[in-house]
């Protein structure tokens, strides 16, 4: 057994050159949260290799739960030459997802979803929090890995509310919640779509940037040539680097920047001022401060 102040992220691999995933979180998180399991969130299959690929090879006792299902009720969201029904698109995005995480050393068992259909997590905010708590509770994970609140995609954001929102439940239940390191999602910037990068952070929010060796770079390829039905979507995703950032505190009612979110250039039917207004809802029916709150 692993003495209890001994971190399981000291370990590199030598094509690293000592470089571990301590010595790059280090800088950003309590020591704690470098002393156990950790827990990825990702809104949709395949969401969790886009951000964090590098971590996910590497953290100790990894869970992966993905929010939605990935799989649209309207068929023209869908991936080209996607099956005719959403069950079987949403199998495929499934069995995607875990050739992936096959790769970085993880098992079926490692893998769950809390079954919301893609594009409507934002209807059951509440319903999903409760869902994470449990899951957290069962888990007991140190680190959440989590999407940052851009205004990328609103089920992104939709798994950052519940993120949030179950850490804070969890501390005020009295338990000690796990710690939230933000992976990087996509967000828009002067009407141009970023990928990779976060906005820009709240001061003293430091960011750690993880050039890729070239090893860590065909590995992320790897993983991604997995889902292959996401293919033209991911075109325009770094596979050079990653960025990692512990969570600031954040206003659910508030829009992430000014301007236009990327999903309200899409006529998804979800807007910046819906998304907000159901996430007053949920804070209301959680009985959380609509301010930020942990």
């Amino acid at each position: 057994m692993r003495p209890p102040d001994e971190s399981p992220w000291l370990r590199g691999s030598p094509a690293e050159e000592g470089r571990t995933v301590a010595d790059v979180l280090a800088p950003l998180l309590p020591p704690q949260a470098l002393r156990g399991s950790v827990l990825f969130v990702a809104a949709h299959p395949h969401d969790e290799v886009l951000g964090a690929s590098w971590l996910l090879s590497r953290g100790p006792g990894c869970h992966v739960i993905h929010v939605t299902d990935g799989a649209p009720r309207d068929a023209s969201l869908r991936a080209p030459g996607a099956p005719p029904t959403r069950e079987a698109y949403a199998r495929i995005r499934e069995e995607e997802s875990l050739a992936a995480l096959r790769l970085a050393g993880l098992s079926e068992d490692q893998l769950f979803s809390l079954g919301a259909v893609d594009q409507e997590a934002t209807l059951e905010l509440i319903g999903l929090t409760h869902c994470l708590v449990a899951l957290v509770k069962a888990f007991r994970p140190a680190l959440l890995v989590v999407h940052p609140y851009e205004g990328g995609h609103p089920d992104h954001d939709s798994a950052a509310f519940i993120s949030h929102a179950a850490v804070a439940l969890i501390g005020r239940a009295g338990r000690t919640p796990p710690i939230l390191l933000e992976m990087t999602s996509y967000h828009r910037h002067q009407e141009a779509l970023v990928t990779g990068e976060f906005l820009p952070p709240p001061e003293g929010h430091k960011v750690a940037t993880v050039p890729f060796t070239e090893a860590e770079r065909a590995a992320k390829q790897r993983m991604l040539a997995c889902c292959a039905s996401q293919s033209r979507g991911l075109e325009s995703f770094n596979v050079g680097q990653e960025r990692y950032r512990a969570a600031p505190h954040y206003d659910f009612t508030r829009p992430p920047h000014e301007g236009r979110l990327q999903y309200e250039t899409f006529g998804w039917g979800m807007t910046g001022a819906r998304w907000r207004e159901l996430a007053r809802q949920a804070l209301k029916e959680l009985k959380l401060p609509e301010t930020p709150w942990h």
